[in-house]
């Protein structure tokens, strides 16, 4: 079993910059590409950004240029920093991991609320 769990979140100003992370328990070995989703009430889950085991990384381009993503494979965790954070970037934040060699986000945390104040 595998197990995720964000930290990071909370109410920032517009403007400013937040750093999420993702630490991932378990059977660690059977896990590849790591992702961060965000979903705000009434609407639909979007991917943000992932990153492979190699390092290939992917971004929304709602995000592009001001969010990194990046992992540490010897400590099971992953990163999502962003940067000039806007009133539309408030929404829960969570990490999803999938098997190896697969494309299917299989395992995911209970996700990090992320408000942005004026």
């Amino acid at each position: 079993q595998v197990q995720l769990v964000e930290s990071g979140g909370g109410v920032v100003q517009a403007g400013a910059s937040l750093t999420l992370s993702c630490e991932v328990s378990g059977s660690t070995y059977t896990t590849g590409t790591m992702a961060w989703f965000r979903q705000v009430p009434g609407l639909q889950r979007e991917l943000v950004a992932s990153i492979t085991r190699n390092g290939d990384t992917n971004y929304a381009d709602f995000v592009k240029g001001r969010a990194t993503i990046s992992r540490d494979n010897t400590k099971n965790t992953a990163w999502l920093q962003m940067n000039g954070l806007q009133f539309g970037d408030t929404a829960v934040y969570q990490c999803a991991v999938t098997r190896r060699w697969s494309a299917e986000y299989t395992y995911w945390g209970p996700g990090t609320q992320v408000t942005i104040s004026s």
